[in-house]
Protein backbone atom coordinates (compact mmCIF):
# COMPACT_ATOMS: atom_id res chain seq x y z
CA UNK A 1 0.00 0.00 0.00
CA UNK A 2 1.09 3.55 -0.70
CA UNK A 3 0.30 6.06 2.05
CA UNK A 4 0.35 9.80 1.41
CA UNK A 5 0.50 12.39 4.19
CA UNK A 6 -0.96 15.88 3.81
CA UNK A 7 -0.60 17.91 6.99
CA UNK A 8 -2.62 20.89 5.78
CA UNK A 9 -5.10 19.83 3.06
CA UNK A 10 -7.26 22.45 1.40
CA UNK A 11 -10.21 23.21 -0.76
CA UNK A 12 -8.78 24.99 -3.80
CA UNK A 13 -11.36 27.45 -5.13
CA UNK A 14 -10.27 28.44 -8.64
CA UNK A 15 -11.87 31.52 -10.17
CA UNK A 16 -11.44 32.58 -13.80
CA UNK A 17 -12.21 36.23 -14.55
CA UNK A 18 -11.64 38.40 -17.60
CA UNK A 19 -10.14 41.27 -15.62
CA UNK A 20 -9.12 41.63 -12.00
CA UNK A 21 -9.52 45.13 -10.57
CA UNK A 22 -8.32 45.70 -7.03
CA UNK A 23 -10.81 47.58 -4.87
CA UNK A 24 -13.71 46.87 -7.24
CA UNK A 25 -16.42 44.21 -7.52
CA UNK A 26 -15.15 41.47 -9.81
CA UNK A 27 -17.29 38.72 -11.32
CA UNK A 28 -16.12 35.26 -12.26
CA UNK A 29 -16.37 33.78 -15.73
CA UNK A 30 -16.01 30.18 -14.60
CA UNK A 31 -15.17 28.46 -11.31
CA UNK A 32 -13.83 25.09 -10.17
CA UNK A 33 -13.30 23.41 -6.84
CA UNK A 34 -10.51 20.92 -6.18
CA UNK A 35 -9.55 19.02 -3.06
CA UNK A 36 -5.87 19.71 -2.70
CA UNK A 37 -2.66 19.41 -0.79
CA UNK A 38 0.49 17.78 -2.13
CA UNK A 39 -0.10 14.33 -0.67
CA UNK A 40 -3.72 14.30 -1.82
CA UNK A 41 -2.57 15.32 -5.30
CA UNK A 42 -0.23 12.31 -5.36
CA UNK A 43 -3.10 10.02 -4.32
CA UNK A 44 -5.37 11.47 -7.02
CA UNK A 45 -2.88 10.84 -9.83
CA UNK A 46 -1.98 7.40 -8.49
CA UNK A 47 -5.68 6.55 -8.76
CA UNK A 48 -5.70 7.73 -12.39
CA UNK A 49 -2.81 5.35 -13.02
CA UNK A 50 -4.56 2.41 -11.40
CA UNK A 51 -2.76 2.34 -8.05
CA UNK A 52 -4.49 2.33 -4.69
CA UNK A 53 -3.31 4.58 -1.88
CA UNK A 54 -4.49 5.74 1.52
CA UNK A 55 -4.53 9.45 2.32
CA UNK A 56 -3.47 10.50 5.83
CA UNK A 57 -3.31 13.92 7.43
CA UNK A 58 -5.46 16.32 9.43
CA UNK A 59 -8.94 17.70 8.67
CA UNK A 60 -11.21 20.03 10.64
CA UNK A 61 -14.65 21.59 10.45
CA UNK A 62 -17.08 21.71 7.55
CA UNK A 63 -14.30 22.22 5.02
CA UNK A 64 -12.44 19.20 6.39
CA UNK A 65 -15.59 17.11 6.03
CA UNK A 66 -15.93 18.30 2.41
CA UNK A 67 -12.29 17.41 1.67
CA UNK A 68 -12.67 13.94 3.15
CA UNK A 69 -15.90 13.29 1.28
CA UNK A 70 -14.47 14.65 -1.97
CA UNK A 71 -11.32 12.52 -1.79
CA UNK A 72 -13.34 9.41 -0.97
CA UNK A 73 -15.65 10.15 -3.91
CA UNK A 74 -12.59 9.80 -6.17
CA UNK A 75 -12.21 6.24 -4.89
CA UNK A 76 -9.31 7.00 -2.55
CA UNK A 77 -9.23 5.49 0.94
CA UNK A 78 -8.67 7.98 3.78
CA UNK A 79 -7.58 7.75 7.39
CA UNK A 80 -7.48 11.38 8.48
CA UNK A 81 -7.06 12.66 12.01
CA UNK A 82 -10.18 14.72 12.82
CA UNK A 83 -9.40 17.90 14.73
CA UNK A 84 -12.01 19.18 17.17
CA UNK A 85 -11.47 22.89 16.54
CA UNK A 86 -10.96 25.15 13.55
CA UNK A 87 -11.51 24.32 9.90
CA UNK A 88 -9.39 23.10 7.03
CA UNK A 89 -8.17 25.90 4.83
CA UNK A 90 -9.61 27.31 1.63
CA UNK A 91 -7.14 28.51 -1.01
CA UNK A 92 -8.47 31.03 -3.51
CA UNK A 93 -6.73 31.05 -6.89
CA UNK A 94 -7.71 33.86 -9.25
CA UNK A 95 -6.79 33.35 -12.89
CA UNK A 96 -6.99 36.56 -14.87
CA UNK A 97 -4.10 36.69 -17.29
CA UNK A 98 -1.75 36.35 -14.34
CA UNK A 99 -2.50 33.95 -11.49
CA UNK A 100 -3.06 35.34 -7.99
CA UNK A 101 -3.32 33.09 -4.96
CA UNK A 102 -4.61 33.66 -1.43
CA UNK A 103 -3.90 30.63 0.72
CA UNK A 104 -5.57 30.03 4.07
CA UNK A 105 -3.69 29.16 7.26
CA UNK A 106 -5.50 26.00 8.33
CA UNK A 107 -6.30 24.76 11.85
CA UNK A 108 -4.06 24.46 14.88
CA UNK A 109 -2.59 20.95 15.11
CA UNK A 110 -1.86 20.06 18.71
CA UNK A 111 0.36 17.43 20.30
CA UNK A 112 -2.53 14.97 20.83
CA UNK A 113 -3.42 15.08 17.12
CA UNK A 114 0.21 14.44 16.15
CA UNK A 115 0.29 11.46 18.53
CA UNK A 116 -2.83 10.09 16.85
CA UNK A 117 -1.17 10.40 13.44
CA UNK A 118 1.80 8.38 14.70
CA UNK A 119 -0.59 5.67 15.89
CA UNK A 120 -1.95 5.48 12.36
CA UNK A 121 1.60 5.19 11.01
CA UNK A 122 2.04 2.07 13.12
CA UNK A 123 -0.29 0.33 10.65
CA UNK A 124 2.37 0.48 7.91
CA UNK A 125 3.97 -2.86 7.10
CA UNK A 126 7.10 -4.02 5.30
CA UNK A 127 6.82 -3.31 1.59
CA UNK A 128 4.58 -0.26 2.02
CA UNK A 129 5.46 3.21 0.72
CA UNK A 130 4.90 6.52 2.52
CA UNK A 131 4.95 9.90 0.75
CA UNK A 132 5.66 13.02 2.83
CA UNK A 133 5.02 16.07 0.70
CA UNK A 134 4.93 19.80 1.32
CA UNK A 135 5.64 22.14 4.18
CA UNK A 136 4.88 21.60 7.86
CA UNK A 137 2.24 23.92 9.40
CA UNK A 138 3.64 26.44 11.87
CA UNK A 139 1.63 24.87 14.70
CA UNK A 140 3.51 21.56 14.36
CA UNK A 141 7.11 20.82 15.42
CA UNK A 142 9.51 21.68 12.60
CA UNK A 143 11.23 18.29 12.94
CA UNK A 144 8.05 16.29 12.29
CA UNK A 145 9.40 14.72 9.09
CA UNK A 146 12.50 13.58 10.93
CA UNK A 147 10.42 12.11 13.73
CA UNK A 148 8.25 10.20 11.25
CA UNK A 149 11.26 8.67 9.47
CA UNK A 150 12.85 7.82 12.80
CA UNK A 151 9.57 6.23 13.92
CA UNK A 152 9.53 4.02 10.81
CA UNK A 153 13.22 3.14 10.95
CA UNK A 154 13.79 -0.60 11.14
CA UNK A 155 10.82 -1.45 8.93
CA UNK A 156 11.23 -2.22 5.22
CA UNK A 157 9.22 0.81 4.13
CA UNK A 158 9.97 2.99 1.10
CA UNK A 159 10.05 6.59 2.32
CA UNK A 160 9.52 9.40 -0.18
CA UNK A 161 10.08 13.05 0.73
CA UNK A 162 9.13 16.07 -1.39
CA UNK A 163 10.19 19.10 0.63
CA UNK A 164 12.60 22.04 0.50
CA UNK A 165 15.53 23.60 2.36
CA UNK A 166 16.32 22.27 5.86
CA UNK A 167 13.10 20.25 5.90
CA UNK A 168 14.61 18.08 3.15
CA UNK A 169 18.24 18.25 4.25
CA UNK A 170 17.46 17.11 7.79
CA UNK A 171 15.79 13.85 6.70
CA UNK A 172 18.72 12.65 4.61
CA UNK A 173 20.29 10.97 7.64
CA UNK A 174 17.38 8.47 7.53
CA UNK A 175 18.25 7.44 3.95
CA UNK A 176 14.90 8.10 2.25
CA UNK A 177 14.17 5.94 -0.77
CA UNK A 178 13.38 8.96 -2.94
CA UNK A 179 13.57 12.74 -2.73
CA UNK A 180 12.25 15.11 -5.41
CA UNK A 181 13.62 18.66 -5.47
CA UNK A 182 13.35 20.78 -8.60
CA UNK A 183 16.56 22.25 -9.99
CA UNK A 184 15.98 25.59 -8.27
CA UNK A 185 15.37 23.93 -4.89
CA UNK A 186 18.44 21.74 -5.40
CA UNK A 187 20.61 24.79 -5.95
CA UNK A 188 19.00 26.58 -3.02
CA UNK A 189 20.11 23.77 -0.69
CA UNK A 190 23.75 24.56 -1.52
CA UNK A 191 23.53 28.30 -2.16
CA UNK A 192 24.23 28.03 -5.89
CA UNK A 193 22.36 28.54 -9.18
CA UNK A 194 22.31 25.46 -11.40
CA UNK A 195 22.05 25.56 -15.18
CA UNK A 196 23.47 22.50 -16.96
CA UNK A 197 22.67 18.82 -16.61
CA UNK A 198 26.21 18.18 -15.40
CA UNK A 199 25.86 20.77 -12.61
CA UNK A 200 22.49 19.34 -11.54
CA UNK A 201 23.88 15.80 -11.56
CA UNK A 202 26.88 16.86 -9.46
CA UNK A 203 24.69 18.35 -6.73
CA UNK A 204 22.25 15.46 -6.88
CA UNK A 205 25.24 13.23 -6.09
CA UNK A 206 25.98 15.41 -3.05
CA UNK A 207 22.46 14.67 -1.76
CA UNK A 208 23.06 10.98 -2.42
CA UNK A 209 26.30 11.16 -0.44
CA UNK A 210 24.30 12.73 2.40
CA UNK A 211 21.92 9.76 2.50
CA UNK A 212 19.28 9.91 -0.25
CA UNK A 213 18.99 6.67 -2.23
CA UNK A 214 17.31 8.08 -5.35
CA UNK A 215 17.22 11.75 -6.35
CA UNK A 216 14.58 12.87 -8.86
CA UNK A 217 15.05 16.45 -10.11
CA UNK A 218 12.49 18.24 -12.25
CA UNK A 219 14.20 20.78 -14.52
CA UNK A 220 11.33 22.75 -16.12
CA UNK A 221 11.96 23.11 -19.86
CA UNK A 222 15.07 20.90 -19.57
CA UNK A 223 12.99 17.85 -18.58
CA UNK A 224 13.89 15.68 -15.61
CA UNK A 225 16.96 13.96 -14.17
CA UNK A 226 17.09 10.86 -12.00
CA UNK A 227 20.17 9.74 -10.11
CA UNK A 228 19.29 6.20 -9.09
CA UNK A 229 20.59 4.23 -6.12
CA UNK A 230 23.16 2.47 -8.31
CA UNK A 231 24.66 5.85 -9.19
CA UNK A 232 23.33 5.81 -12.77
CA UNK A 233 22.09 9.14 -14.12
CA UNK A 234 18.95 9.07 -16.31
CA UNK A 235 17.70 12.10 -18.24
CA UNK A 236 14.27 12.49 -19.83
CA UNK A 237 13.20 15.26 -22.19
CA UNK A 238 10.19 17.50 -21.68
CA UNK A 239 6.71 16.95 -23.15
CA UNK A 240 5.30 19.46 -25.61
CA UNK A 241 2.02 21.29 -24.97
CA UNK A 242 0.34 24.51 -23.88
CA UNK A 243 0.88 25.45 -20.24
CA UNK A 244 -2.43 25.96 -18.45
CA UNK A 245 -1.75 25.10 -14.83
CA UNK A 246 1.07 25.57 -12.33
CA UNK A 247 -0.39 23.59 -9.43
CA UNK A 248 0.35 19.92 -8.79
CA UNK A 249 2.79 19.17 -11.62
CA UNK A 250 5.54 18.07 -9.25
CA UNK A 251 3.09 15.93 -7.26
CA UNK A 252 1.91 14.35 -10.51
CA UNK A 253 5.50 13.59 -11.54
CA UNK A 254 6.05 11.90 -8.20
CA UNK A 255 2.88 9.81 -8.58
CA UNK A 256 3.81 8.81 -12.12
CA UNK A 257 7.31 7.82 -11.03
CA UNK A 258 5.99 5.61 -8.22
CA UNK A 259 3.43 4.05 -10.55
CA UNK A 260 6.14 3.39 -13.13
CA UNK A 261 8.26 1.55 -10.58
CA UNK A 262 5.43 -0.92 -10.03
CA UNK A 263 5.70 -2.31 -13.55
CA UNK A 264 9.04 -1.16 -14.94
CA UNK A 265 12.58 -0.02 -14.25
CA UNK A 266 13.90 3.43 -13.36
CA UNK A 267 13.90 4.53 -17.01
CA UNK A 268 10.23 3.59 -17.39
CA UNK A 269 9.39 5.29 -14.09
CA UNK A 270 11.11 8.52 -15.13
CA UNK A 271 9.18 8.59 -18.42
CA UNK A 272 5.83 7.99 -16.75
CA UNK A 273 6.62 10.61 -14.11
CA UNK A 274 7.53 13.13 -16.80
CA UNK A 275 4.34 12.40 -18.75
CA UNK A 276 2.18 12.71 -15.63
CA UNK A 277 3.78 16.02 -14.68
CA UNK A 278 3.27 17.33 -18.20
CA UNK A 279 -0.35 16.18 -18.26
CA UNK A 280 -1.10 18.31 -15.20
CA UNK A 281 0.79 21.29 -16.61
CA UNK A 282 -1.26 21.13 -19.81
CA UNK A 283 -4.63 20.69 -18.03
CA UNK A 284 -6.88 22.87 -15.90
CA UNK A 285 -6.69 20.35 -13.05
CA UNK A 286 -4.66 17.28 -12.20
CA UNK A 287 -3.49 14.83 -14.86
CA UNK A 288 -5.94 12.37 -16.37
CA UNK A 289 -4.97 8.97 -17.73
CA UNK A 290 -5.75 9.70 -21.38
CA UNK A 291 -3.50 12.76 -21.45
CA UNK A 292 -0.72 10.94 -19.59
CA UNK A 293 -0.82 8.12 -22.15
CA UNK A 294 -0.78 10.61 -25.03
CA UNK A 295 2.25 12.46 -23.68
CA UNK A 296 4.05 9.22 -22.90
CA UNK A 297 4.24 8.59 -26.65
CA UNK A 298 6.36 11.75 -27.00
CA UNK A 299 9.12 10.39 -24.75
Amino acid sequence: MIYTVTFNPAIDYVVHTDAMQVGMVNRSRTEEIYYGGKGINVSMVLKELGLESRALGFVAGFTGAAIEKGVQAKGIATDFVHLQEGFSRINVKIKSGEETELNGQGPVIGAEAVTELFRKLDKLRDGDTIVLAGSIPSTMPSDTYEKILAHLKGKQIRTVVDATKDLLKNVLQYQPFLIKPNHYELGELFGVTLHSHSEIEAYARKLQEMGARNVLVSMAEQGALLLDEAGICHICGVCQGTVKNSVGAGDSMLAGFLAGLETGDYTDALKLGTAAGGATTFSEGLAERAEIDRLLLQL
